[in-house]
């Protein structure tokens, strides 16, 4: 099938419109027509081929992905559409279903993780859904920036259909990015919960911490964003540029999820930390980070990371953003914006994710 979207041919030029093939669906497939996808920082750092797999990919990672950006490369996880057709061995879904395709597109469906319903945690490497090769390890893989998708239907989620499907595009990626951990960790009304950078994920984070009962507080070096706080659902605003902000927060939270996706200090956060609590690493700095590890013997604190969800937790977390009216606070755009919005996304100029209209293509 000709498929028209957006691609980017080199690391230096403006992504512009591209035709290329996808697979005819197979029995187990889904053929869905795109119709929202969002912008996601990871989508630049492809594009821009500013992750150096070959110095820091695990080996899962390197087992399914190559070491370098292989262009032309069509970014895009947050995808958002209706099911056009279904393969004769496809149970779950059917024509004219409002679905979504997230961060991943196949895994081994063998390992122990995939069993346990963890296939982003793939064994042997899970599939992203592009920036990875298919299974003949050659053909890279494809994503939603572009009409349509075909995907096996175990990696197709069904969207709930109150929620406005332009802003539950960033849910597949930032959602799930967020929610994953605080389910996993059990974050439970009552407990305080810091979230550090209110961005594309920090503003999810504080939706869905303050839907889990949490009392929330951010921490933030724009004193712009202290009203969108309180508008999210957050109780408290730290503006950590101000002297000696994080000192009286000494052990008052059980969780901080890090969101960040740049160099940044970690040591004064963690002594907010109370006795046997977590911080929660989700954002992919660019640059090594740097702590001590006595804030964490003296606390019996833990740091830990986390990688989106597994396809059954992902599906939760769609439920319990539908049941709670959760989605992105979004920019839509059409496809002629794409290389302005990643200049702004730079600039940390958007509250808070931009989402492409792909009927636009």
């Amino acid at each position: 099938m000709k498929i028209s979207g957006y691609a980017a041919k080199s690391g230096t030029t403006p992504l512009g419109p591209w035709e290329f093939e996808r697979r005819e669906p197979g029995a187990k497939d889904v053929r869905i027509q795109i119709e929202f996808c969002g912008i996601c920082h990871s989508d630049i750092h492809t594009v821009r081929d500013e992750v150096d797999l070959e110095e820091r990919g695990t080996p899962e990672i390197l087992a399914t992905h190559p070491t370098k950006t292989v262009y032309p490369v069509v970014p895009g996880h947050e995808i958002i559409g209706r099911v056009l057709e279904v393969g004769s061995g496809v149970a779950k879904y059917k024509t004219g279903d409002r679905v979504g395709v997230g961060v991943i597109c196949d895994s081994c469906r063998t390992c122990d993780s995939c069993k346990e319903g963890l296939e982003n945690y793939c064994e042997p490497g899970s599939r992203f859904t592009y920036g990875s090769f298919e299974e003949d390890g050659v053909t890279p893989t494809y994503g939603g920036y572009s009409t349509h998708i075909v995907t096996d239907e175990h990696f197709v989620l069904k969207i709930p259909e109150n929620l406005d499907p332009a802003a539950a595009a960033p849910l597949l990626c930032a959602g799930i990015t967020v929610y994953s951990p605080l389910r996993h960790i059990g974050l439970s009304e009552g407990q305080k919960l810091a979230v550090m950078g209110l961005g594309g994920l920090g503003h999810v984070a504080v939706k869905i911490g303050a839907s889990l009962g949490a009392e929330v507080t951010v921490f933030s070096h724009s004193p712009s964003k202290e009203a969108d706080a309180e508008r999210l659902g957050a109780k408290d605003f730290v503006l950590t540029t101000k002297k000696n902000s994080l000192a009286p927060l000494s052990n008052r939270f059980d969780v901080i999820l890090d969101t960040l996706s740049a160099e940044h200090d970690v040591l004064g956060p963690l002594d907010c930390i109370k006795r046997d609590g977590t911080m929660i690493m989700v954002g992919a700095s660019p640059e090594l980070l740097k702590f001590d590890t006595l804030p964490l013997m003296f606390g019996r604190r833990s740091i830990m990371g986390s990688l989106i969800g597994g396809m059954a937790e992902t599906q939760e977390m769609l439920d319990h953003c539908g049941k709670n009216d959760i989605v992105s606070d979004i920019e839509l755009i059409d496809p002629p914006q794409i290389n302005e919005a990643y200049e702004r996304i730079m600039k940390g100029d958007v509250k808070y994710r931009f989402v492409i209209d792909c009927s636009k293509f």
